[in-house]
């Protein structure tokens, strides 16, 4: 796409999925914010739209909590990060914590309140679109693993596919 191939910034957010039946109890929670019994994907995108990072908790587990392990995670693996955008659920102690343990820059994208109803927010949409292109797979519609870390194996094997649709299907794949 005529980037550098190692990225500079990123976007951070999480969904709150229902969990099956054979989902324990150990792995499940309840987010009281949008009613649902299951578990959370919190994920990390760069500008592209591709992954990261990737997360699974219940879905009782805070952003701000799970932002810590999984921005040390990512900024481990990508040393040239220097910026993430976060919508207002990463808000307080975990701006400073980015900026003193990761050297990241958390800048948070907040929804203005002069609008009613949808609204796109610049750099958030990103992420957004990649739930959309995940709740596409079928199997990730609902959280049907047993354990977190299968989870997360789907969601990078739906991230795989995607990845080789685009690449398919641009110019420079077919040289």
């Amino acid at each position: 796409m005529g980037r550098d191939a190692e990225p500079t910034a990123c976007v951070i957010d999480s969904q709150s999925v229902k969990a099956d039946a054979v989902v324990g109890a150990d792995s499940r929670g309840f987010d009281g914010g949008k009613n649902i019994n299951g578990r959370k994907r919190h994920v990390v995108v760069d500008t592209l739209g591709l992954l990261l990072g990737v997360m699974v908790t219940a879905a009782d587990v805070g952003d701000r909590t799970a932002a810590q392990v999984l921005l040390h995670q990512v900024a481990d693996a990508h040393h040239r990060l220097a910026l993430v955008w976060a919508d207002g659920g990463y808000t307080g102690s975990l701006v400073e914590h980015c900026l003193a343990a990761f050297a990241l820059v958390l800048a948070i994208v907040k929804r203005s309140d002069d609008h009613k109803g949808f609204v796109v927010l610049p750099k958030r949409w990103i992420v957004e679109r990649l739930f959309a292109h995940l709740m596409r797979s079928r199997r990730l519609a609902r959280d049907f693993e047993r354990r977190t870390n299968s989870a997360e194996a789907m969601i990078y094997w739906s991230m795989t596919l995607l990845m080789t649709r685009r690449l398919a299907r641009s110019p420079r794949g077919r040289a």
